[in-house]
């Protein structure tokens, strides 16, 4: 069986720091983590709350994984966290730029080095009114479909509970129940060797989005809405709730 990249210095020290902070304020819900490769993968999950990129890296981490996570590049910009994203290797997406193209050649550096990079499909917050997973944006697919490493849709739910959407009152007590499950990779294959224009990157998005809306209705216990939230039918959505 191949070993596991190592972990980096860095990310061990903030993991030493947060992990029991985060044991304390969360009742966790770890489930599907057989699905998990064990080699280079990408992780697609949902996104509710500022908070959640936090208890999904706590999830993988805790199956020996340093999850290098895709973020907006502004973060590195703020003092002291920028200096953790860089030493922990996460990943900026320079939005909007020449170099937006980046951030996929940092990815695929990642996963040929056997790393779990994550993506947020949506590329933001979710808008859904209840806070389902909406249409992706299709950067991820793209990535999918040159690489063709595996993708694990990741639903999750509960951290909005700690941290609301867009919301600036931290709510740790009582403990909160975070789930995550993971599911088995989303298959691609037939559409590898397909050109890969925007009708088979919207099709890959698809998948991607359907398979992790379905981890969350396995959360919840409940049914996603059948048309999925799309922000360029609803402009007014841009705009934080």
């Amino acid at each position: 069986m191949p070993s596991l990249p190592p972990i980096p210095r860095a990310y061990r020290v903030v993991a030493f720091f947060l992990r029991p902070l985060l044991f304390a304020i969360t009742r966790r819900d770890w489930q599907g983590t057989q699905n998990l490769p064990d080699r280079g993968f990408i992780a697609v999950a949902n996104h509710v709350t500022e908070i959640d990129p936090v208890t999904l890296a706590h999830f993988l981490y805790d199956q020996g994984r340093a999850p290098k996570i895709t973020a907006k590049a502004s973060l590195w910009k703020v003092p002291v966290l920028g200096g953790i994203l860089t030493r922990t290797g996460m990943i900026p997406v320079h939005r909007g730029t020449a170099g937006a193209a980046q951030s996929l050649v940092d990815s695929t550096t990642q996963l040929e080095r056997g790393e779990c990079v994550v993506f947020f499909p949506e590329g933001t917050l979710t808008r859904d009114p209840d806070g389902w997973p909406m249409v992706g944006k299709t950067g991820v697919a793209r990535l999918a479909l040159t690489s063709r490493a595996p993708v694990v849709p990741i639903g999750q739910w509960g951290a909005e509970q700690l941290l609301a959407p867009y919301g600036k009152v931290f709510k740790p007590i009582p403990p909160k129940r975070v789930a995550v499950h993971a599911g088995t990779p989303v298959d691609l294959s037939d559409l590898y060797d397909r050109p890969h224009d925007t009708a088979t990157l919207r099709e890959a998005t698809e998948r991607i989005m359907a398979a992790i809306t379905a981890q969350v209705e396995q959360i919840r216990g409940e049914e996603a809405p059948a048309e999925r939230f799309d922000m360029r039918k609803n402009p007014g959505s841009e705009k934080h709730r």
